[in-house]
């Protein structure tokens, strides 16, 4: 399986890439068998917050606990999207009861739920249509900070400036 949407290379703090460490991050998630494997090792604990998640280039989901830095679950590389997420109970089965692009070290465009839709997809887990919780990431061209766009104020909060209208955080991406 690979992904088809836009590689997220990681833009946030230099010291949280350089730490990370082979092997250790996050669980890949590339079937139901995987996700039924994961799941039953979770705790209550954890199960009542998000877990951090991204969508590798192959197309295959990671999971790791919410205080995991999205760096490493994706073992340092690109991504196709990255954020976090719930799991809930219906039904005897488990499904995706919140789900949001919520990673200030890729800052992934809205656009990439169609990554993680086709990667629950392909793992069986009902899923909501679309992002629970979208977040909006820009980079200001003047002052280069990475700003969250709240309530369509396309302003940087650093230096006043004005954000462009669409996704500019990774321009060689």
């Amino acid at each position: 399986m690979s992904g088809q949407g836009r590689g997220y290379r990681y833009v946030g703090p230099v010291g949280l890439k350089v730490a990370v460490r082979p092997g250790v991050g996050g669980r890949r998630i590339a079937s139901a068998a995987d996700f039924d494997g994961w799941i039953v090792e979770q705790s209550m604990a954890e199960l009542a917050e998000p877990f951090t998640f991204v969508v590798g280039v192959d197309g295959v989901l990671g999971l790791a606990p919410r205080r995991s830095e999205h760096v490493a679950c994706a073992g340092g590389e690109r991504v196709l999207s990255a954020g976090e997420i719930s799991f809930g109970r219906e039904a005897d089965r488990w499904t995706v009861s919140e789900v949001s692009n919520q990673s200030t070290g890729y800052c992934p465009d809205v656009t990439s739920w169609a990554e993680v839709a086709r990667a629950l997809d392909s793992v069986g887990l009902r899923r909501p249509s679309g992002f629970t919780h979208e977040v909006v990431f820009r980079r200001c061209p003047d002052c280069q900070e990475h700003n969250i766009v709240r309530e369509d104020h396309f302003v940087c909060v650093f230096c006043g400036s004005d954000l462009p209208a669409a996704w500019n955080v990774d321009t060689s991406a």
